[in-house]
């Protein structure tokens, strides 16, 4: 969590390499067979969390976005007519439909 807070503030390597390894740590001096999974995972994703931390951009609208879709799509699947899934699909992630926006 130490290093996941230094996302925006412009830190340092020096910084971000002590808190890794503070982590890396951590998770070898445990028997948990969850953290020494989680700091494999952690290794795989390593060049893009780093740049998450260093620039502070995510592509977690996307990433939302594309899970609603995937929702209504199953939620729609068997709809003998594609263009009915469709625009419940195009409905479900639009923003007056999610509440964003005051239809007013």
């Amino acid at each position: 969590l130490d290093l996941l807070a230094t996302a925006r503030t412009q830190p340092d390597r020096e910084q971000i390499h002590r808190l890794l390894h503070r982590f890396y740590a951590r998770c070898a001096a445990t028997d948990l067979p969850e953290l020494h999974r989680l700091a494999t995972t952690i290794e795989t994703w390593w060049p893009q969390i780093q740049a998450f931390l260093t620039t502070g951009i995510t592509n977690a609208g996307s990433e939302g976005t594309n899970r609603v879709i995937k929702t209504v799509a199953r939620d729609a699947y068997g709809f003998r007519n594609p263009e009915n899934q469709r625009l419940r699909t195009r409905t479900a992630t639009t923003r007056r439909h999610r509440g964003q926006l005051n239809p007013a």
